[in-house]
C-alpha cells in the first residue's frame, strides 16, 4: 500500500522574532576552524579464525612479515598461513584545536576476506593525513558492530562484523600548525550562502559593536576584522558573535524523495493559477488459451489455441481542480488534496507543475 507523508514546513512570521531566530554559530563555519581526515593501514590480530585467506590477500603476508621483521623476527623464506589476522584500513578526524597526547576515535575496516573483526585487537598503526605526515598512531582492541553464526550448512550475519569502532584508540603525536590567537581578521563562511542573511549577519555584529567591523564579501563570507579595544583576542571575539541571533532566509524549495512518498515544501512555495486534472485509465491484459483437440481416431495433433482479452476501465468523472494566482502552501495542498490523487500522483503532479513553469520554488528530487 503505497503512503505518502507531506510534512509542511510554515515559518509564521509574528512579533516573536527571538523565536525564529538562530545562533549565528548554527549559520556559519569559521574559517580554519575545520576537522582532518587521517587514515592508516593496519593489521588485526587474536581473530578466532575469521581473518584473511592468505591467498586471497596477499598484502595481508606482506604487512605482517614487515611488523615482525621490525619486532626482529626473521620470517624471510616462510610460509605461514595464519587465520586470525586481517588487514585493516583506519580511519578517523583530527579535531581543530587538538593538542599532542589528545585521543581521539577511529574506525577499522577489513579490506581483504575476513568475515569478522570481533575479538581483535588493532597492532600499532601509524594515520597519516592527506599532506603525507604522521599526525596520530592508532591501536587498541576493537568493538564490532556485527553477529555471525555458522554451521555446517548454513550461515548467518546480522549487522556488519568486518567494520568496527575503537573509542579514544588513536593518541595524536603532530600538531596541526595553526596559530589563532595571530589573526587579525575572521572569516564567517556560512553553510546555506545567502545575500540576505549574510547582509543580516553583518548588520547585527556592526550593531553590537557601534562600528562596521563586519563587511559581507558575498552570499557566503563575511569578513569581521578585530576591533581596537580591550576585546583583542580573536577566540573572545567569536565567544561574543556567535551566540547573536539572526533570522536566517530560505530559498522556496519542494523536496521529494520518490522511494519514500516523501514531500517536503517550505511555506514560501508559489505556485501561478494552473489547472490540474487527474483520471484514471486502466489497462488490463488477459491471455486464456484454448486447446484444441483434433477428431477421434485421427492422425492431428492437439493444438493451443491463443485467445487475448484487453480491457480498457476509464474513471468516468474527470476530476479538474483550478489553483488560484499565488496560491499559499496549505491552498495548494487543499487542492491537490481535492482531486483525491494517490502519493504516485501526487509527485507527477507537482513534477507537471514544475515543468509548466507554475511551481515557482527549486525543485528537488532525491
Amino acid at each position: 500500500m503505497n503512503r505518502i507523508f507531506i510534512f509542511l514546513i510554515c515559518v509564521c512570521f509574528s512579533t516573536a522574532v527571538l523565536a525564529q531566530s538562530v545562533r549565528i554559530k548554527d549559520l556559519v563555519e569559521i574559517e580554519g576552524v575545520r576537522s582532518n581526515d587521517l587514515v592508516g593501514y593496519g593489521l588485526v590480530v587474536g581473530l578466532n579464525g575469521t581473518g584473511d585467506g592468505i591467498r586471497n590477500a596477499p598484502f595481508t603476508e606482506e604487512i605482517m612479515s614487515n611488523i615482525l621483521e621490525r619486532l626482529g623476527v626473521n620470517v624471510s623464506g616462510e610460509q605461514f598461513r595464519p587465520r586470525n589476522v586481517a588487514a585493516v584500513l583506519v580511519t578517523g578526524k583530527l579535531p581543530p584545536f587538538a593538542r599532542a597526547g589528545n585521543q581521539i576515535d577511529i574506525t577499522v575496516s577489513a579490506i581483504g576476506d575476513a568475515k569478522s573483526l570481533m575479538g581483535g585487537t588493532l597492532i600499532m598503526t601509524p594515520l597519516n593525513a592527506a599532506d603525507g605526515q604522521i599526525y596520530a598512531v592508532a591501536q587498541g582492541s576493537i568493538i564490532a558492530g556485527g553477529v555471525e553464526a555458522e554451521g555446517d550448512a548454513a550461515r548467518i550475519v546480522q549487522g556488519v562484523p568486518t567494520s568496527g569502532v575503537i573509542p579514544s584508540g588513536a593518541r595524536i603525536e603532530r600538531e596541526i600548525d595553526f596559530n589563532f590567537a595571530k589573526l587579525t581578521s575572521l572569516i564567517l563562511a556560512l553553510r546555506e550562502p545567502d545575500f540576505t542573511t549574510a547582509a543580516r549577519i553583518e548588520a547585527v555584529i556592526n550593531s553590537e559593536f557601534n562600528k562596521s567591523v563586519a563587511l559581507m564579501e558575498d552570499a557566503g563570507t563575511v569578513r569581521i576584522s578585530l576591533p581596537n579595544s580591550e576585546l583583542t583576542s580573536p577566540a573572545k571575539l567569536i565567544v561574543r558573535i556567535e551566540n547573536m541571533l539572526v533570522q536566517p532566509e530560505r530559498k522556496a524549495r519542494v523536496v521529494v524523495d520518490q522511494r519514500s512518498g516523501t514531500i517536503v515544501m517550505g511555506a514560501d512555495v508559489k505556485i501561478s493559477q494552473v489547472a490540474v486534472s487527474q483520471g484514471n485509465l486502466t489497462l488490463r491484459i488477459q491471455e486464456n488459451p484454448i486447446v484444441v483437440q483434433p477428431n477421434p481416431f485421427s492422425d492431428g495433433e492437439s493444438l493451443i489455441v491463443p485467445r487475448t482479452e484487453i480491457e480498457f476501465d476509464r474513471d468516468p468523472e474527470i476530476k479538474l481542480a483550478e489553483i488560484p494566482s499565488t496560491a499559499s502552501l496549505a491552498e495548494v495542498i487543499s487542492g491537490l488534496n481535492a482531486l483525491g490523487v494517490s502519493p504516485r500522483d501526487m509527485i507527477d503532479i507537482l513534477k507537471s507543475i514544475k515543468a509548466a513553469g507554475a511551481l515557482h520554488a527549486e525543485f528537488v528530487i532525491m
